[in-house]
């Protein structure tokens, strides 16, 4: 019972703040600049593959 008011406790005292912070991290995440590391791995591995399907032929 004293874990479950503690944790309700816990709980209630995030402000919305931090929900509005996170929604704006999700946000920026999906910016093209926050993209480009993985979609530049993501066309390196594709060459990688296609490199190595044009060696075994």
């Amino acid at each position: 019972m004293v874990v479950a008011v503690i944790l309700g406790i816990a709980l209630r005292g995030r402000s919305e703040e931090d929900g509005v912070d996170s929604f704006r991290r999700q946000i920026d995440a999906l910016s093209s600049e926050a993209r480009k590391p993985t979609v530049e791995r993501v066309k390196s591995a594709e060459r990688n593959a296609d490199d190595a399907d044009s060696s075994t032929s």
